[in-house]
C-alpha cells in the first residue's frame, strides 16, 4: 500500500467517525457537573444483588460485562497484530545471541541483582494472584493481577539471563493462556443462555457478601481475563527480547545443520 493510499484511508475514516464522536462529545455532561449519582446507585444495590464489595468489579464483569467482553478482544487483537509484525520481520526461530553495539562492554550481572530477583520474583508473583484472588472484595481484578503476574517474569530475565527467560517462558503456553482465557469469558456469556438465561447472566451462586468467593460468574470471568492478561503482555515481553537476539548465520553451501 503506497502512502498516499493510506493517508487517504486515514482520512476517509476520520471522515466517517467524526459524526459520532462529535455527538458523543456533545452529550457529555457539562464539565464540573455532578455525576456522583451514578456511583451512589450502584454503592446502594450491588452489594445486596451480587454479594460483591468491590464495586468497580460489580461493573466490569457484570452490569457492563458485554463491555468489557468487548475489551478482552479488543486487546487479543491487539497484541496479536503486534506478534503477526514482529514475527513476519524476525521469523519465529529463536537464538541465544544477544545484539552488540560497537564500543559497548557488556557489564555481567551482579550477585546481588540475581538475588533481588530470584526473592522479588516469586513475592511479585504471589501478589499477583492476591490481587486476582480478590477481585470481588478488594481493589483488583484479573486484569490489574495479570499486568503484575507478566510483570514478575520479566525479573527472571533480569536474574537469569535470556538462556533462563527462555528456558521458562514457552510462546505456545502463553498463546494458549491468551486464547483460552478469552475464550472462558466468552464462554461465560454463552452458557447462561443454555439454561434459559441471557446472555452472561449471572446463574452461578453467589455467596457470602465480603467472602472470597462470592460475586457467582464473576469469578470464572474474572479468571479469564486474568490467563489472557498475563499471557497475553508476557507473550509481548518475550517478541520485544526476541527483537534484541542476532538473527542465525546462514549455513554455508554443504554445510551440515548441527
Amino acid at each position: 500500500m503506497s502512502p498516499r493510499l493510506r493517508v487517504a484511508l486515514l482520512v476517509l475514516a476520520g471522515l466517517v467517525l467524526l459524526p459520532g464522536a462529535a455527538e458523543v462529545i456533545a452529550g457529555l455532561p457539562p464539565f464540573g457537573s455532578t455525576i456522583a449519582q451514578y456511583g451512589a446507585r450502584i454503592n446502594a444495590i450491588t452489594p445486596e444483588a451480587r454479594h460483591v464489595a468491590n464495586m468497580v468489579s460489580a461493573i466490569n464483569f457484570d452490569l457492563r460485562g458485554l463491555d468489557t467482553l468487548g475489551e478482552e478482544f479488543m486487546l487479543l487483537a491487539a497484541i496479536t497484530g503486534t506478534v503477526v509484525l514482529l514475527r513476519g520481520r524476525r521469523g519465529e526461530g529463536t537464538t541465544g545471541r544477544a545484539m552488540r553495539r560497537p564500543g559497548r562492554a557488556v557489564i555481567p550481572r551482579s550477585e546481588a541483582v540475581v538475588l533481588a530477583c530470584r526473592i522479588a520474583g516469586p513475592l511479585t508473583a504471589l501478589f499477583g494472584l492476591y490481587v486476582v484472588l480478590h477481585a470481588t472484595v478488594t481493589p483488583g481484578g484479573g486484569f490489574q493481577g495479570g499486568v503484575i503476574l507478566a510483570s514478575g517474569t520479566l525479573l527472571i530475565y533480569l536474574g537469569e539471563g535470556y538462556a533462563g527467560w527462555r528456558d521458562a517462558i514457552r510462546s505456545h503456553w502463553l498463546d494458549a493462556l491468551e486464547g483460552g482465557g478469552a475464550l472462558l469469558f466468552a464462554l461465560c456469556g454463552l452458557a447462561p443462555m443454555l439454561t434459559g438465561a441471557a446472555f452472561m447472566q449471572n446463574i452461578l451462586p453467589l455467596g457470602t457478601f465480603r467472602d472470597l468467593f462470592s460475586g457467582g460468574l464473576m469469578l470464572v470471568e474474572n479468571l479469564g481475563v486474568a490467563l489472557a492478561v498475563t499471557g497475553g503482555f508476557t507473550q509481548l515481553f518475550l517478541e520485544f527480547m526476541e527483537e534484541t537476539r542476532e538473527a542465525d548465520a546462514p549455513e554455508e553451501p554443504g554445510e551440515e545443520s548441527a
